[in-house]
């Protein structure tokens, strides 16, 4: 038997309920290929599938490996795969979770060829940030010259893409960051940069046409007051949005979903300097646990990405 590192979910709950283990290794089935596993991004979904805050919107069977991007080699391909070869280096969204895993079997048509400039830290860092932000951005209705936007987390690896996509298309952008990492998000692009551990954001934006809301909680709850009259609120990081939208306002919840054309587009976009991507922080694979638990309590500017070959 074959066995493999994997980070598992073993229960929902805090840092101890997730774990190193050996599994054993996956198959490519029909439509898949199995990659061998270089680097994976570090996300939010990651703790909050852990702690059981989205498991009505991804209910899952426990135990389950974690991990939502990766960047690889093709190691095997499955029956009817017409693209992709052995030993392509390829970077992906997983499609579900289990990316944090030395191989791992992943849809061909999640997957799309790596920039030959870009490393595999640097390309494990776009799959999802990098597609999610395009998505949410343009999810309400497409982004037009002169829109007032605001987005919350602006110096995350989400909110970093959707402060250049906003500004690329000419929209006013309003960001929220803390004090120390307002000038990353300004050099970004960001034409009002509210630094939220200095002042509360409702004190300079005002009619704005779309938030977007990467935080949640009480941000949220709070963003409904600086909306405009016809504004909308797209939420990647509340589920229950629209239940608890206020009476005559708009609110969405986004789930991203894979888009390996556009992945390919803005890889080479990064890769030709067009766009900004930022990796915070490389740790190892035995450190998973303790990055994924620093994601949800420090803020942080861009991504944190695991090395496997550390």
């Amino acid at each position: 038997m074959n066995n493999i590192r994997a980070l598992i979910l073993t229960e929902y709950g805090g840092p101890s309920a997730i774990k190193i283990s050996s599994i054993e290794a996956p198959t490519a089935g029909e439509g898949q290929v199995l990659v061998r596993v270089q680097a994976a991004g570090v996300n939010g979904l990651d703790w909050k599938v852990r702690e059981g805050y989205v498991r009505d919107a991804f209910p899952l069977q426990l135990p389950t490996v974690l991990g939502i991007e990766l960047a690889g080699v093709v190691e095997a391909v499955g029956a009817g795969i017409t693209q992709l070869r052995k030993g392509d280096r390829v970077m992906g969204p997983r499609g579900g979770l289990g990316a944090y895993a030395d191989l791992v079997a992943v849809d061909e048509a999640n997957l799309t060829l790596m920039p030959d400039s870009l490393s595999f830290l640097d390309a494990a860092a776009l799959p999802v940030a990098s597609v999610a932000a395009w998505q949410s951005l343009n999810f309400a209705g497409p982004v037009q010259a002169g829109q007032r936007i605001l987005i919350h987390g602006a110096a995350g690896g989400l909110g970093g893409f959707a402060v250049q996509y906003a500004h690329q298309a000419g929209a006013v952008v309003f960001a929220t960051t803390l004090e120390a990492h307002a000038d990353y998000v300004r050099g970004l692009g960001a034409d009002h940069v509210i630094a939220y551990d200095k002042e509360q954001f409702e004190a300079s934006a005002r009619d704005i046409d779309l938030v977007l809301d990467y935080v949640g909680g009480e941000v949220l709850n709070r963003s409904w007051s600086v909306l405009a009259e016809d504004g909308v609120i797209v939420s990647t990081a509340s589920p229950a949005i629209q239940a608890n939208t206020p009476a005559g306002r708009r609110g969405l919840w986004f789930m991203n979903t894979p888009d390996a054309a556009r992945l390919q587009s803005i890889a080479e976009d990064v890769a030709h300097g067009r766009l900004q991507s930022k990796v915070n922080a490389v740790v190892r694979f035995d450190e998973l646990p303790e990055a994924i638990e620093r994601n949800r309590t420090q803020p942080q500017i861009g991504k944190t990405v695991v090395n496997f070959s550390l």
